[in-house]
């Protein structure tokens, strides 16, 4: 058996609910004003005992009266800050339980290219950012996907364009763009000349690099193939002065809690960066600094990267809600496969479009040293799975590991990022074993219009994005946005489980919907116990923190065409209004 720290700020936590809870939604005068009073609304608490109210009182960074608009009265005093609602809605603080922080904020200086619906367009972007550099400097970006285009990429290979007119248009840079799904890039003939790729060049292992039919290299690269570009990338960043680095990584980080903070979400639960080895260190280094300055507004719960974890360094940065609750590291990230966009994600059958089954980003071997160090060091192991087979591999790895180690999984709350495409027989073993599904409603909404063509429509239909299989399952669901691979909506990955509508006008996949409180639940008590925070967070109960998302329109009964599309008024973290819109 595995013994494991007793968490003394949890029990400390409890406590104060237990203290706090005495003062019953209508109970005598408090010996204190509140600083926030919210009145006049439609309060969604998400609590099964007190579903709906009229009004929120906070003291501190706490609720302390969750009831009637009159009630809460007692609670005013001269200081007290009273918003007065004018019927909007207030939910549980959101969660966006998978994204990428630094990378949301690393895209609003480089080349943004998410919404393109073209080669050209994505053409026309990287000349914009050329015509600004100085020569030599790489130009960076991601976003583009060629399955969303209007037109197919002429010429190609495997429906990826190739590189030459990236070429043309920058003879003088470097120029690398990400897939929107993070899973390949391509590169012009500076960027593979920097890396140097030659006709020669072998794959490495969990990659490949696409060719032409005359053997030279096309310019995409696929899943650990990219690296090889990434790493002639990051020398010539590693050239420039710490102090320009650092501006710069502040500056992402800055950015990106903005883009969170203005779309509502209180917390994000953010994987790894993949900008280089050590990145790990250097963004909780980030947060720290942020959390010092009083400029990490918004809560960050986050997962270091697997493939550079080490006992010395999980001992090390391993942290419970340290601020306030503003910074937790306790999640250790694997990767078992690619996206399916490039057909990296591993199946259990080949692609109906590819004879390929997917790409092995990181061995068996590898994945189960992962698990077993967060084991040993009371983290939660989080592995990327998209494809069938990488999550039946993924479970069959986590369920050997606890009968390895005699613990029961429902205590861990191990998780698997993604989930995206479940065989049937493996649906049941999710909440047999307690593993959360980490997934991304819109992702479904996104890839709908593709995903039969990679799949087939049978194998779309019985296995791709199973949030209601996964429900009745027993599983715990989370949601997210996965951003920058999508943007930072969580309105759209809430109407992506429960609705379903895609670009096309069609639903995907009805058979597999969420009903809109089970949808709404993913991003506000699913992770708060996906993160063993739900006696701080996920409800508004009196005694948990006071994280509010407040939004136009109640996103239970508003239309379905108009769920993903919800509007928010103000956001509030810790009973600070770190977000307000004109509306409110």
């Amino acid at each position: 058996m595995i013994d494991r720290p007793r968490n003394s700020r949890l029990r400390a936590t409890i406590g104060v609910t237990a203290a706090l809870l005495t003062l019953s939604c209508g109970g005598g005068p408090p010996d204190e004003a509140a600083s926030l009073i919210l009145l006049g609304g439609n309060v969604i608490t998400m609590d099964a005992a007190n579903p709906r109210a009229e009004a929120v009182a906070v003291a501190g960074d706490r609720i302390v009266y969750v009831g009637g608009s009159r009630g809460v009265e007692a609670w005013r005093g001269p200081g007290t800050r009273v918003v007065d609602l004018a019927g909007a809605t207030v939910l549980p603080g959101l969660t966006d339980a998978h994204a990428h922080l630094m990378g949301t904020g690393r895209l609003k200086a480089r080349v943004d290219v998410l919404e393109t619906t073209s080669f050209q367009e994505v053409l026309d972007a990287v000349a914009t950012a050329v015509a600004g550099a100085e020569p030599g400097a790489w130009i960076i970006g991601r976003g583009w996907h060629q399955e969303k285009w209007t037109d197919k990429p002429q010429p190609s290979v495997r429906g990826f364009p190739v590189n030459d007119a990236l070429t043309a248009i920058s003879p003088n840079n470097p120029v690398a763009i990400r897939h929107a799904s993070g899973h390949g890039r391509l590169a012009n003939a500076l960027a593979l000349e920097a890396a140097g790729i030659t006709a020669d060049t072998p794959d490495p292992p969990g990659g490949e690099i696409l060719h032409r039919p005359d053997g030279r290299p096309s310019g995409m690269l696929l899943e650990n193939a990219e690296d090889l570009v990434h790493e002639a990338y990051q020398a010539w960043l590693d050239a420039r002065s710490p102090a320009e680095r650092m501006a710069d990584e502040r500056q992402a980080l800055r950015l990106g809690i903005e883009e969170f903070l203005r779309n509502g979400i209180t917390q994000v639960h953010t994987a790894p960066s993949d900008e280089h080895r050590g990145a790990d260190e250097e963004e909780v280094f980030l947060y720290r600094a942020a959390l010092e300055a009083g400029e990490l507004k918004l809560r960050v719960w986050t997962m270091l990267d697997g493939r550079y974890a080490t006992d010395e360094l999980l001992a090390r940065l391993r942290t419970i809600g340290e601020g306030g609750n503003r910074l937790t590291v306790r999640a250790l990230k694997g990767y078992a496969d690619g996206a399916l966009g490039s057909r990296g994600a591993m199946l259990l059958e080949p692609y109906t479009d590819d004879p390929t089954m997917g790409e092995e980003r990181l061995t068996r071997q590898r994945l189960e040293e992962i698990v077993e160090l967060a084991l040993r060091h009371d983290y939660q192991a989080a592995i990327h799975a998209i494809g069938d087979g990488a999550n039946r591999r993924v479970l069959d790895i986590y369920e050997q590991a606890f009968a390895r180690h005699e613990v029961d999984g429902r205590d861990l709350r191990f998780r698997v990022e993604h989930a995206q495409i479940v065989h049937p027989d493996d649906v049941g073993r999710f909440g047999e074993m307690g593993v959360t599904a980490a997934m991304q409603g819109v992702h479904a909404t996104s890839d709908g219009p593709w995903t039969a063509t990679r799949l087939g429509a049978e194998r779309t239909s019985e296995e791709a994005f199973p949030f209601r299989p996964l429900q009745e399952s027993g599983a715990l669901i989370v949601n997210g946005t996965d951003s920058p691979v999508e943007r930072v909506a969580p309105f759209a990955s809430i109407a992506g489980m429960a609705v379903g509508l895609m670009n096309n006008g069609q639903v995907f996949n009805p058979h597999h919907l969420l009903t809109r409180e089970q949808a709404l639940a993913t991003y506000t008590i699913n992770p708060a116990i996906a993160a063993f925070e739900q006696e701080l967070r996920g409800s508004i109960v009196v005694g948990k923190l006071a994280d509010f998302t407040i939004t136009e329109e109640d996103p239970l009964t508003v239309p379905d065409e108009r769920l993903a599309d919800t509007r928010v008024l103000m956001t509030i973290v810790g009973g600070e209004i770190v977000y307000s819109s004109e509306g409110l």
